[in-house]
């Protein structure tokens, strides 16, 4: 990026305070259920919350919010999305209002450099974003925008968009990548109403080692191009949807940052809980 480009760019965004660089947070989400549940996920994030350096503004890359082309939320008001089916009516009545930040959305659209990125006011908050936040931060007084993902795009591009991304870090901006990145609903096995059973296949326990390794390695290039990692990603990740979250956080990792690991459970056979703080 050039002098004349990152003075615009502080210029931009002169309502944002500089900060020290932000942490960075991949978040496996779960099933809906975890935004009513008092279980060990929900309480390792409500502990995140009140450790992590407070942010001006959340961003959000959500595994539920898939469009043909980028997007980002700039609405003032965003609203609560329900979008599951099936579960307890107490889970619909979820809201979590909290503020949307339209000029700081604005100002990513008109600073990606190699990317186009589009202004959305339709989205809103879908439970890949609300159903974790509402227990880092429960009073919803940080503004949140949601990013999408192009489902027309390969991982590489995912992973470099996300870098272009890294002059949030230090405005403030709390980037989270929220999916799950071992995700099979049609071989998840639930017994009862328990969506949290902790159990996996051999072959998500498996899966699931080597990604840790790969991440505590910091061996981004092999997870980007996972298909050669091992033989069970496609049963691992019929769709990427949940997978690319991960991706965008990955790129955001400076050298010498320490990518941690916590909630590093598989629950329901076939559905990683394994979550990424990079700070």
């Amino acid at each position: 990026m050039s002098t004349n480009s990152l003075q615009h760019l502080h210029k931009q965004l002169s309502y944002l305070s500089d900060t020290p660089l932000m942490p960075v947070l991949f978040v496996g989400h779960g099933t809906p259920i975890n935004a009513i549940e008092d279980n060990e996920f929900a309480k390792k994030w409500i502990e995140l919350g009140q450790e992590l350096p407070q942010p001006q503004a959340i961003l959000c890359v959500s595994a539920h919010w898939e469009t043909r082309g980028t997007f980002v939320t700039a609405m003032e008001s965003p609203k609560t999305i329900h979008d599951f089916y099936g579960f307890p009516r107490e889970l619909y009545m979820q809201q979590y209002q909290a503020p949307g930040f339209p000029d700081l959305a604005n100002d990513i659209k008109l600073n990606a450099q190699n990317f186009t990125i589009e202004t959305d006011y339709e989205w809103g908050l879908d439970h890949g974003t609300w159903s974790v936040l509402k227990y880092f931060y429960p009073k919803a007084n940080i503004p949140v925008l949601q990013l999408s993902i192009d489902y027309t795009k390969d991982m590489q591009y995912h992973y470099d968009l996300a870098q272009e991304l890294m002059y949030l870090r230090r405005k403030g901006v709390l980037i989270i990548g929220s999916g799950n990145m071992i995700h099979n609903l049609r071989m998840l096995q639930v017994e009862g109403d328990d969506f949290n059973a902790q159990y996996g296949y051999d072959w998500a326990i498996e899966l699931n080692n080597l990604f840790r390794e790969k991440i505590e390695l910091g061996d981004h290039h092999s997870l980007i191009h996972y298909k050669s990692l091992s033989k069970w990603t496609q049963l691992a990740m019929p769709t990427l949807d949940h997978y690319i979250p991960m991706i965008y956080a990955l790129a955001l990792q400076t050298k010498g940052e320490k990518a941690d690991l916590f909630n590093d459970k598989i629950v329901a056979g076939a559905l990683s809980m394994t979550s990424i703080i990079i700070h």
